[in-house]
């Protein structure tokens, strides 16, 4: 898996140098509104389940890590409206440490209350040393983990390009003018090939950090690099990853409603805001075919391409409906999108209130 995720991330390299070579317009000619809208509505959509999931664990605490958010957000000065996801998963933390208290002191009341009283496990806790070290493996490549893998790169280049528009509204600065999409798709390509090789996971833009810039405001580059400088040093703390660990999946479903559903809000933005035409049989036939294969072939595990007894090739339901998206609009009539043309529209989602 390491193996075709680094080489996934040299697709974005080579993204990132076509776009270099040929400009941003013409390529982003192959990838108008009607594609990418559609796309991140997916994204969203498809981890909505995951959301209701963890939150369907114990109703109360999702509600209470939501409603603090809202709260929070809304009605918040200060800090309080700049950090309303902290607040959110801490208030949410501590009814469950509550409720792990009385369930430990009366089992029966628990018992008889299962979706309301929550159980922690602490003992992880006590068994993580204090300081560590990951274990490092080195990526291994094979041809059916390569052509598995590395064509998910289309979704997720798709979801890179609505999200780094959306970042450029919220901000107010067009970073895909400046410093420029194929310099923002080749430290997605970098960053994602250097973890694989040594057993990290893939590096991608995420449509939740633009909903988390959206609430808090904070949008100084400055301050990303510090948490990411705090979150390399808090890697070799396996204790601090053990106190991680013991947030109920309750508490992040009820974050992730809000999260994951501003995903899907970036997408309708961006069809919105660049007035795509759905009185055109083209843009509807497009946006029907990646709106049905994204969700249809995710719900039956994508489609698994058998060549030889030993080998097959699965394409999850992004990737089938970004590469039929593509195609569609490259072999349809009628493609007059132009980036850069209206800068409303190519940074079409405007989270700013």
């Amino acid at each position: 898996a390491c193996g075709g995720v680094a080489v996934a991330g040299l697709v974005y390299i080579l993204m990132s140098a076509l776009i270099k070579i040929f400009g941003v317009k013409k390529i982003m000619r192959f990838f108008p509104p009607v594609v990418t809208g559609p796309i991140i509505i997916s994204i969203g959509l498809i981890l909505a389940p995951s959301a209701i999931g963890n939150a369907s664990t114990n109703w109360l605490l999702a509600v209470i890590a939501l409603a603090v958010i809202i709260i929070c957000n809304i009605w918040g000065k200060g800090m309080v409206k700049i950090i309303p996801i902290i607040l959110g998963v801490l208030s949410a933390y501590a009814v469950a440490v509550v409720l792990h208290c009385v369930s430990v002191g009366n089992p029966q009341l628990a018992a008889a209350y299962p979706g309301i009283f929550q159980t922690i496990d602490f003992a992880r806790i006590n068994q993580a040393d204090i300081v560590g070290v990951a274990p490092f493996q080195m990526a291994k490549f094979s041809i059916s983990a390569v052509i598995t893998i590395a064509p998910i790169a289309l979704a997720t280049m798709m979801e890179h390009i609505g999200d780094i528009a959306a970042i450029s509204a919220t901000a107010g600065k067009n970073y895909l003018a400046e410093p420029g999409l194929h310099r923002t798709m080749l430290g997605d390509g970098l960053a994602t090939t250097m973890a694989s090789m040594f057993g990290g996971p893939a590096n991608t833009t995420y449509g939740e950090n633009t909903g988390v810039l959206a609430l808090t405001k904070v949008y100084d580059p400055r301050v990303m690099r510090i948490a990411a400088c705090v979150a390399v040093i808090l890697s070799f703390i396996p204790k601090f990853e053990a106190i991680i660990n013991t947030i109920p999946a309750a508490i992040i479903g009820g974050v992730s409603l809000i999260l994951y559903g501003m995903i899907s809000a970036v997408g309708v933005r961006n069809i919105v805001e660049n007035q795509v035409d759905f009185t055109k049989s083209r843009n509807l036939i497009i946006a029907a075919v990646i709106l049905v294969s994204a969700l249809g072939f995710n719900s039956v595990g994508g489609v698994n391409i058998p060549f030889t007894a030993n080998f097959s090739i699965n394409l999850s339901g992004l990737a089938i409906a970004a590469i039929l998206g593509i195609l569609l609009n490259a072999v349809i009539p009628g493609n007059d999108y132009e980036f850069g043309k209206d800068l409303l529209g190519d940074t079409s989602a405007n989270f700013q209130i």
